[in-house]
């Protein structure tokens, strides 16, 4: 079995949240506040970095692999729409 990755485990949360939401937004926070409740072994900083940098579309690009599944409408994020 593959190990999970921060990705995998914001991924979830996200839906989560998203679900939950009146407007399917959270915050970067809310993600952090699931994943370290649910005993995650990935440091705040490190969800952070991955709801922020690496997995939003709108962040700019510093790192070298960053995936496009959530966008940020000001202090908010949202989970890409690919359904066209």
């Amino acid at each position: 079995m593959l190990a999970r990755t921060c990705r995998d485990e914001v991924l979830e949360a996200a839906h989560e949240l998203a679900a939950q939401s009146v407007d399917g937004s959270f915050t970067a926070e809310d993600v952090v506040r699931l994943l370290i409740s649910r005993g995650s072994v990935f440091a705040a900083s490190t969800i952070r970095t991955h709801v922020v940098s690496r997995m939003c579309v709108d962040a700019p690009a510093h790192h070298a692999v960053r995936y496009p599944d959530l966008t940020r409408d000001g202090g908010r994020y949202r989970l890409v729409d690919f359904s066209g």
